[in-house]
């Protein structure tokens, strides 16, 4: 392809490929003064477009920023560049690290650029380009409001590189960029570089997944599912439900609770790598979902024979792993799984997770791209931007917990993941490969492999600090404008156009209904309007009368005894039961009963239509246990011999409905209407329903409207106030930063305002270095599963500090629901103990079990990411804190934690 622009002519002369349409369109849109958006897939060289921005800075003489989303990243970039335009042209600003930052390239984490902007920081002059890389983590709804923050406030001047995966709206973000940026080019290119096979792998099996014979009518290529693979899993159904018919009961339970037969069963992983070895189809990644699922992967490995490097090479991976490791204290080899590890790595295996030590993550991956390790298990996050392309991705599950729930597999999450395989200038194809097990359809992996759909969504919203920050740089006005450009807002604002076209149309539409009826005020809609009264009251009474059916029921339940017999008068349950364990719960209670054919449970009030009553008593032994068949039994006998009978005499209760007198009156009020004798009534009652349903409708979508436009600036006003209360701000239409709100504008954590609280009532002041550790822990850290909120501590003075900052926040929290603003998260003390052994010089196996739960330590990735997280907010106070004597103790705080493990490969 021929480059034509001189400076482009200069930067691909250097190259030693040529450029891709896509890579030229965008260089040249740039290079004429343009700021573009490129739109690829992972491992396309999107990069090359950020590193023509570089050259373009240099040539004039001018700056460029380069922003990632993470350290890794920030490394990584860091360490090319250094090595195309030496050490003195190149820095890095990170959380960690300050290398060189007067330098005219800066690469720097995204967070690091907003905080420079809100500051007016002097680094900022000679700013020429911006690049922003893997933008499309603006919906990340954790940190995607930094990336819209930092294309909202950069100077117009300064001409802006945005760099995303593929996504399925960027005309729609590119509209957004040139109404906020000014021209912006936007250039999408939806071509892998290197093309991408899609497989199944059933047993021992590989199929391919699409049929590449097969054509459509028109001779139109057709993906259209392999026939030999779907004849083949059929067959393999088939096969599984015979062994489960005749299988003995509860036994053939495989992986997720299925009834899995043992042919059926997934192929130990050594045999799938061996296999993909076999194939040639190696070096590749292996997604499991979950980190104790990567590391049980690799044990599998290691307890197998399975060795994928020759001796040359395991001592070449012995050189890379002491060039890493060397800094490591001995002593924490052992509690850090460093031996298994480095045993893997020496056999061309590893896993990759957030809970292994960065400076583990970062061996792997060198060595991963140096095609030295071979197969790797990783959990998703290896998929967001580290450049780790692979052979073959391979998939065990298309299900992953999302926080919440186990959920399947989106398009996008599928593309992104398997966008990993195939290495640029190494494979002429990369390969897709997901594991089949039973509940695995080929026809559904083919509908997540031909779907290219991801929308990017904003999650932009503003908050404490960046409402601080914005009143101090704008003032309020200005502010609320600058918020009603943001992405969030305008994709708000266009999801509106449907509602608004259909409340026009809703509209006419009810004039018409209006104009048959007679007119607002004709007696044909007065008696439309009546009828609907007449529903909507049978309706009230109905929902009344299953309410008071269900309080009677509870007070029954509530009122039963020990050995009480009851009936059951419905359901599979239906017939006599004796009370083992009453209940008097209030609100639901739920007595155990054993039934006569010998069932034990809890019954509820939803099993009595009508109150329960007992219908006699029934000698029960002393202890009853329930769970033992034997016991149950002989109880079942012993009531079916009481001679109690059950009742089928049921007393019906008079509906609500009989006594009503406003059902009643609109029942005469309608019998005695005009309307109600004319032979058209009953069409004309219709045209009043249909009326009275759609004016519902369109009242509902009013409120959607009105509850979307403009609610990024609502949001803003909410906080002002608060703010306001709390005395950061002024009171009035144009508020000023208060001494109290400079200081919160410089603290940059998810509990903002908490943090400024507790320095404002000086709750922290006194603490030793250790114990204001330890303290500040408890706004930083977020356990992975239900977190400790209860005020505990190894010391009295950090109890006292943890009381008094959850107290701050019950405040706080409170303000928040009277101002209908998201509440700010509750204090947890999982990390407390942990982070005050580290800072007070224990040993990491102490401080790993101390943050442990259920007697299992902490992972050395995890503890490592929190004590740098609250090294990061430590660093704030030192900054923010009024006391210079808290800014000290801040500052020996942060020189306790960062040892070790802690300080190892932290850039």
């Amino acid at each position: 392809m021929t480059v034509s622009t001189s400076q482009l002519q200069r930067f691909a002369g250097d190259l030693s490929f040529p450029l891709d349409r896509f890579q030229i369109d965008a260089c040249t849109a740039l290079e004429a003064g343009h700021g573009v958006l490129v739109c690829a897939p992972t491992g396309a060289g999107k990069t090359i477009i950020g590193e023509f921005a570089v050259h373009l800075a240099l040539a004039a003489g001018r700056k460029c920023f380069y922003t990632t989303p993470i350290k890794a990243l920030s490394n990584q970039k860091f360490a090319e560049l250094t090595a195309r335009y030496g050490r003195d042209t190149v820095g890095l600003l990170t959380g960690d690290s300050s290398i060189n930052p007067d330098a005219p390239i800066v690469i720097m984490t995204t967070e690091v650029l907003r905080n420079m902007l809100y500051a007016s920081s002097d680094a900022l002059r000679g700013l020429s380009h911006v690049v922003m890389d893997e933008v499309h983590y603006l919906a990340d709804r954790f940190r995607g409001a930094v990336w819209e923050e930092v294309i909202l406030h950069l100077s117009q001047d300064v001409r802006l590189v945005s760099l995303s995966a593929t996504v399925s709206n960027a005309e729609e973000f590119g509209a957004w960029m040139e109404t906020v940026r000014g021209d912006t080019t936007v250039v999408v290119d939806e071509n892998r570089p290197v093309p991408l096979s899609q497989h199944i792998m059933v047993g021992r099996r590989l199929f391919d997944l699409f049929d590449s014979r097969s054509q459509s009518g028109d001779g139109a290529a057709k993906l259209v599912v392999d026939r030999e693979l779907l004849r083949h899993v059929k067959q393999r159904q088939s096969l599984d439900h015979a062994d489960r018919w005749q299988a003995p009961h509860g036994r053939g339970r495989g992986r997720g609770g299925h009834n899995t037969s043992a042919a059926n069963r997934p192929l130990p992983r050594p045999e799938v790598i061996a296999k993909l070895d076999q194939e040639g189809l190696l070096p590749a990644i292996t997604f499991i979902f979950s980190r104790a699922g990567c590391d049980g992967a690799l044990t599998q490995c290691l307890r197998s024979r399975l060795v994928l490097t020759t001796p040359e090479q395991a001592e070449e991976i012995r050189y890379i792993i002491d060039k890493h490791t060397s800094e490591l204290p001995r002593e924490d080899l052992e509690v850090l799984g460093y031996w298994e590890w480095r045993e893997a790595l020496e056999r061309g295996l590893a896993a990759h997770h957030a809970g292994m030590l960065p400076v583990f993550r970062h061996t792997v991956e060198e060595l991963f791209v140096k095609g030295l390790v071979r197969a790797v298990f990783a959990t998703e996050t290896l998929a967001l931007g580290i450049n780790m392309p692979a052979r073959t991705v391979v998939l065990e599950k298309l299900v992953k917990y999302n926080g919440e729930t186990h959920a399947e597999l989106t398009p996008g999450e599928y593309t992104q993941l398997t966008g990993r395989a195939g290495r640029r200038g190494i494979d002429i194809e990369g390969h897709a490969v997901v594991l089949w097990q039973p509940g695995t359809e080929p026809t559904e992996v083919a509908g997540l492999a031909s779907t290219r759909t991801f929308p990017l969504r904003s999650s932009f919203r503003p908050g404490y600090n960046m409402s601080i920050n914005l009143v101090e740089q704008f003032g309020a006005a200005e502010s609320r404008e600058l918020l009603e450009r943001s992405f969030a807002q305008f994709q708000a604002d266009r999801s509106v156009g449907g509602l608004v076209r259909g409340i026009d149309r809703n509209t006419k539409t009810l004039d018409q209904l209006l104009a048959r009826l007679g007119g607002a005020d004709g007696e044909y809609f007065e008696y439309a309007a009546l009828r609907e009264r007449l529903k909507d009251r049978e309706k009230t009474l109905e929902k009344q009368g299953r309410q008071d059916r269900r309080d009677r029921a509870v007070d029954s339940l509530r009122g039963l005894s020990r050995g009480d017999v009851v009936s059951i008068p419905s359901g599979k349950r239906s017939g006599l039961a004796v009370v083992l364990e009453p209940d008097d719960d209030r609100a639901d209670p739920r007595p155990l009963v054993l039934t006569e054919d010998a069932w034990a449970g809890h019954l509820s009030a939803a099993d009595f239509p009508s109150p329960a009553e007992s219908l006699g008593r029934m000698r029960l032994p002393r202890f009853v246990d329930h769970r033992t068949a034997r016991t149950r039994r002989d109880l079942s006998a012993a009531l079916r011999s009481t001679g109690i009978s059950a009742s089928s005499d049921r007393k019906r209760r008079k509906s609500t409905a009989a006594d009503d007198r406003e059902l009643a009156t609109l029942r005469r009020s309608i019998r005695s209407h005009a309307v109600h004798s004319r032979p058209d009534r009953d069409e004309l009652g219709r045209i009043g329903e249909r009326y009275n349903k759609l004016a519902r409708d369109t009242e509902s979508m009013r409120q959607k409207v009105s509850a979307t436009t403009n609610s990024l600036a609502r949001t803003f006003d909410r906080i002002l106030s608060l703010l306001n209360e709390r005395d950061y701000i002024t009171a009035g239409r144009t508020p000023s930063v208060t001494e109290h709100g400079s200081r919160l504008s410089r603290i940059y954590s998810e509990s903002d305002l908490l943090v400024a609280e507790c320095l404002r009532q000086g709750l922290w002041r006194g603490l030793a270095p250790a114990e204001l550790a330890a303290v500040v822990s408890a706004v930083v850290f977020e356990s992975r599963q239900e977190g400790d909120t209860t005020p505990q501590g190894p010391t009295g003075p950090i109890r006292h500090a943890l009381a008094e900052t959850v107290r701050v926040w019950g405040e706080l929290r409170a303000d928040e629901v009277r101002h209908k603003l998201p509440p700010t998260r509750e204090p947890e003390m999982g990390f407390v103990k942990a982070v005050y052994r580290w800072a007070s010089n224990n040993t990491l196996a102490d401080a790993l079990l101390a943050a442990g739960d259920q007697s299992k330590a902490l992972s050395g990735g995890d503890f490592v990411r929190w004590c740098r997280q609250v090294i990061d907010l430590l660093d704030q106070v030192r900054l923010a804190t009024p006391d210079p004597e808290l800014s000290k103790t801040a500052s020996r705080a942060v020189s306790a934690l960062r040892r070790g493990v802690v300080a190892v490969d932290a850039a």
